[in-house]
């Protein structure tokens, strides 16, 4: 807890107007309050006073935006509520404690206690495996997608120097004639390609974070982060991009022979 505690079972059996905030609800109540516990607050039209505040913990979708406030649930189904009975209840199991157990042992106790199973359980350890396969379902399809848009640039790229060397053939010619090495010309050819694709990484890269910051703008709640490492790696993918796809144009400009070169319009 950031401030305070939070209910013990005396104010749960006493049916006690206490609450404990969220982080939240406490920088929009009392945004100048160095401590607010034993402050009041209204909890409908119930005056309750504040005896923690909880720590700020972002959910798996990120920092959430929502105010919560936590009351006994004695206090608010008899106080606020006007009932005796609960409609639900969440169990939290202890770390190292097998959740499939824990539920089969509290649907066991809860069917004994009512006399049948009239209710229905919902194990958030399940609900997280099947967001952890999707989670790794989208990733592959992601991987796919970007494995398959790398292959597609390439292939442009090396289409792209091809015709390059088809057009500069005079000049590769001129170039050889006058000393230059076919490791030369391998070299001039495989560093444009290079360049070619880090440029188009570099597009992509601005294209993105350009993206990114629009949505920031429009969806305040939102934090989108790019990493060194993602960056670095996109400009390392970029360069092997380009001398994998450019390496059959640079070495058939290597290998033209200078006279064939020279004689061609």
């Amino acid at each position: 807890f950031r401030e305070g505690n939070t209910f013990n079972a005396v104010q749960q059996q006493d049916r006690a107007q206490v609450v404990v905030l969220d982080a939240n609800t406490r920088r929009q109540l009392f945004p100048n309050k160095a401590n607010v516990v034993g402050e009041v607050v209204l909890a409908g039209n119930m005056p309750v006073i504040v005896i923690g505040v909880a720590e700020e913990k972002p959910s798996m979708y990120g920092n959430s935006n929502l105010l919560q406030v936590w009351l006994p649930y004695s206090t608010m189904s008899d106080r606020i509520m006007g009932q005796s009975w609960l409609n639900s209840i969440t169990v939290r199991v202890k770390d190292g404690v097998d959740s499939d157990q824990a539920e089969q042992q509290l649907t066991r106790l809860l069917t004994l206690r009512h006399g049948k199973k009239d209710f229905f359980t919902w194990n958030m350890d399940s609900v997280l495996k099947t967001a952890e396969k999707t989670t790794y379902t989208l990733q592959l399809f992601l991987t796919l997608v970007a494995v398959i848009s790398l292959v597609v640039g390439g292939i442009g790229v090396m289409n792209i120097m091809l015709v390059s060397v088809t057009e500069r053939t005079r000049e590769i010619g001129i170039r050889m004639a006058v000393g230059a090495r076919a490791s030369d010309v391998l070299q001039q050819f495989l560093i444009e390609a290079v360049l070619v694709c880090l440029v188009g990484g570099a597009l992509g890269i601005s294209l993105s974070m350009f993206i990114a910051f629009m949505l920031q703008l429009f969806l305040p709640g939102w934090e989108i982060g790019f990493s060194l490492t993602a960056l670095a790696s996109a400009f390392l993918c970029s360069t092997f991009t380009g001398i994998l796809f450019g390496w059959l144009p640079a070495r058939n400009a290597a290998r033209l022979d200078p006279v064939d070169a020279l004689a061609r319009e």
